[in-house]
């Protein structure tokens, strides 16, 4: 799924020209899939496509990540750069794994990166430079924002960015539910929960406020918000959203070692 949105973001945003990629998959219904629906060549062969490639996007899942780096290592050179999107790999066992030179840059995007929404923060490999990690952000940026960071924050940026999404949609989906049963039809209630998140986290971005300076805006003294706001804490909520991002980082640094 992540690779795909990469592919229909960047594409959307017209960083990267159809003609300029090449997909692999293992599958090939699935490949079939991908380079009809977005007019772009495939191959089955990862080999292959390296070799008419200079920048190779690696989007496998964590577990496979080896595998697929020492079947393609041979057609590597210097002149390559490996983004690699699998969550809890580092740049380390990547370079161990090609056993050569190659730049690696480690990135984690999230899926709102296929309309153009995505929040991607990027860090550098031994072998890459200041331009191959430039050149990595202004793809990311192309289809949202991107960051750089050190590498030792990459798997609380995966809790946090990357299945953040999933913790918000639950958010949103619960915020519906709540709306319907005050008596709002579902569809109305769609559209006012997911353009209220839609536009309180605009609301943090563009005033660059503290979000709880924003939050005492809307709650006035004696108002109904405070009433909802003693029932999140009854509930739980910050500390659950808390120990949510805890838990998903602790995960993601286990994800390649066990």
């Amino acid at each position: 799924m992540l690779g795909e949105a990469l592919i229909g973001g960047l594409i959307d945003a017209k960083t990267v020209k159809k003609e300029q990629f090449i997909a692999t998959d293992a599958h090939p219904e699935r490949l079939a899939f991908i380079g009809n629906k977005h007019g772009i060549k495939t191959n089955l062969s990862n080999k292959e496509a390296v070799r008419s490639a200079r920048v190779v996007i690696l989007c496998v899942k964590p577990m496979v990540v080896e595998t697929v780096l020492r079947d393609i290592a041979n057609e590597l050179t210097p002149q390559h750069v490996i983004i690699s999107v699998a969550a809890g790999v580092t740049t380390k066992f990547m370079e161990n794994a090609l056993g050569k030179p190659v730049p690696v840059v480690r990135a984690m995007p999230n899926t709102p990166c296929l309309i153009r929404q995505g929040m991607t923060a990027v860090a550098a490999g031994t072998n890459a430079t200041p331009a191959h990690l430039e050149a990595a952000k202004k793809m990311f940026d192309a289809i949202g924002r991107c960051i750089v960071v050190d590498e030792k924050h990459m798997d609380a940026i995966t809790a946090l960015g990357a299945s953040g999404p999933a913790f918000v949609y639950t958010i949103i989906d619960s915020l519906i539910e709540g709306g319907v049963k005050v008596g709002l039809p579902r569809d109305v209630a769609r559209i006012v929960a997911t353009q209220m998140v839609h536009g309180s986290a605009n609301m943090v971005l563009e005033t660059g406020e503290h979000p709880a300076k924003l939050r005492d805006m809307v709650t006035t003294p004696a108002g109904c918000t405070v009433d909802g706001l003693l029932e999140l804490e009854a509930g739980g909520l910050r500390v659950t959203l808390i120990k949510a991002v805890e838990r998903t980082t602790k995960r993601a640094k286990e994800l390649v070692n066990g």
